[in-house]
């Protein structure tokens, strides 16, 4: 009976392997959302690091964990650094090109939960009703994350939270755009009257 039992498992776990590497080298996790506000204000939200408190899924996750910011201050070369809870493990990010209210992309290194490098890619398209912000994540599916991926909809997992994120981006963006738009009508001048017409 034991033998059985072991040689169905042994054959599970075949099948499992074998199934694993007829997934594709490469993973692409990718959701979008349109925005009511112009590229110029989105933009500054996701080119600078500490703007991500507000509005990254991933910092919700870990409020207390460690945060390392260096080099620029926004743009290419700024770099941030976490170490948290197993829920967001540990790892880093650097700007690696920045085009103005257009696009911005970042080296990810995960140290934990495992070693993985990934390029994240924001990219922001003019609409007719605002602007649509893309967020994309790329990079090589090592092995471990086939296996994974016959269990686990990896895809579903973090796509949920990159519609989290890109949720309330869109909140803090169309909030400021409002504010901003009241602001600009406050300070407008009065329109001058018309002259009357003399009779």
């Amino acid at each position: 009976m034991l033998k059985k039992i072991a040689i169905v498992i042994a054959v599970l776990i075949v099948a499992v392997l074998g199934y694993a590497t007829t997934m594709p080298d490469n993973f692409k996790i990718e959701r979008s959302t349109t925005i009511n506000a112009p590229a110029e204000t989105i933009f500054p939200h996701i080119n600078t690091y500490k703007a991500w408190i507000a509005w990254s899924p991933f910092e919700k996750k870990d409020p207390a964990m460690k945060r390392d910011y260096s080099g620029a201050e926004s743009g290419v070369g700024s770099k941030y650094a976490w170490d948290g809870n197993s829920d967001i493990g540990a790892g880093s990010m650097e700007i690696t090109e920045s085009v103005l209210n257009v696009k911005v992309v970042m080296a990810m290194h995960f140290l934990r939960p495992m070693d993985s490098k990934s390029t994240v890619t924001f990219t922001i398209t003019p609409q007719a009703d605002g602007s649509m912000v893309t967020w994309t994540m790329t990079g090589p599916n090592a092995f471990i994350n086939k296996v994974m991926n016959v269990f686990i909809n990896i895809d579903k997992m973090v796509g949920a939270d990159f519609e989290a994120g890109l949720s309330d981006l869109k909140a803090i963006a169309e909030k400021q755009a409002a504010d901003e738009k009241a602001k600009a009508a406050q300070e407008a001048p009065a329109p001058e009257a018309a002259p009357m017409e003399q009779k």
